[in-house]
């Protein structure tokens, strides 16, 4: 199993039953987040805050959930919890917690009316402990699938990955992701599938059918995403975090294929101590793990 740096908090809330979850990443005091939306369907929150330059910089939690733009309301849920515990943006007298979301869908294979509301998004933070991540089939990735092309009687199951890279002198890049594409996951090192579209006798290589083959245009327009947060204990000034988010998104690309559709939704946060501009050196290798660590965290969340 893989876990966070230290300070940061994972907890899932899961309906198994009807197929739909919510994940939150809680935060050590003093994070900073920067974000790169790379799909064309994204359905988020507050990811606007973290343009450079702007006033807040700062993030409080982050929140994972299924059930499409119903599960923005785990975020509220989040907010709410925070804001009893005196975490937020100080202005005057008031806390106003930073929790950024993004959404993925499920509504198409358990309950088309079940989704994670303000309650499940508090419960997700009571549970949310420091150490080992479960991931498979829990929290956002509960009702995840993956290799849509011949629509989600065809797809495989998605789920909830995380893994970790380890740096010279200590420093850590770990990633965690809730993979519901509609492209297939395969490995990154061979291309070999591992979960997607199922032909008759096998996987059916999303890629290769999209480039050759005819298909039926009955795609699930806005249905698929891979959702992914970064963290690592290397500090960082907001713009060059945001650098770490771009170079993030090719690990999508290795793991995913095809990647950032035009029905996707890809997104990628990257969380950091807040601080300067680390070295050049740094930067790179931060950039190159966190890369490794999304691949990584997308094949377990199909292997678990």
């Amino acid at each position: 199993m893989t876990s966070f740096p230290a300070g940061y908090r994972v907890g899932h809330w899961t309906d198994a039953p009807r197929r739909t979850g919510c994940t939150v990443v809680l935060p050590p005091a003093g994070t900073t987040a920067a974000v790169d939306v790379r799909g064309g369907a994204p359905g988020t929150r507050e990811t606007g805050v973290f343009t450079p330059g702007n006033l807040v910089s700062e993030i409080h939690a982050l929140v994972f959930a299924g059930g499409s733009a119903f599960g923005l309301a785990a975020a509220s849920g989040v907010a709410s919890w925070l804001r009893r515990r005196s975490i937020g943006f100080a202005i005057g007298p008031a806390r106003v917690p930073i929790v950024p979301a993004a959404i993925l869908f499920d509504l198409s294979v358990g309950d088309s009316d079940a989704y994670p509301d303000e309650d499940a998004g508090q419960a997700a933070c009571e549970a949310a402990r420091e150490g080992d991540i479960a991931t498979g089939g829990v929290g956002a990735g509960t009702g995840a699938t993956v290799g849509k092309l011949l629509g989600i009687g065809r797809a495989s199951r998605g789920g909830l990955g995380a893994a970790s890279v380890s740096l010279p002198g200590g420093a850590r890049v770990a990633a965690l992701a809730a993979v519901n594409s509609f492209g297939d996951v395969v490995d990154p090192e061979t291309g070999r599938p591992l979960a997607g579209a199922r032909g008759e006798k096998d996987f059916l290589l999303s890629t290769r059918a999209l480039c050759r083959d005819d298909l039926p245009d009955r795609t699930l327009p806005g249905a698929n995403t891979t959702l992914v947060c970064v963290a690592t204990d290397v500090a960082f000034e907001q713009g060059a975090l945001k650098r770490v988010a771009i170079e993030a998104h090719d690990g999508i690309a290795r793991a995913v294929r095809p990647a950032h559709t035009v029905v996707d939704g890809d997104v990628v946060f990257a969380l950091a101590p807040a601080g300067g501009a680390p070295s050049l050196l740094a930067r790179l290798r931060v950039g190159t793990a966190a890369a490794e660590a999304v691949a990584r965290a997308i094949v377990n969340a199909v292997e678990n």
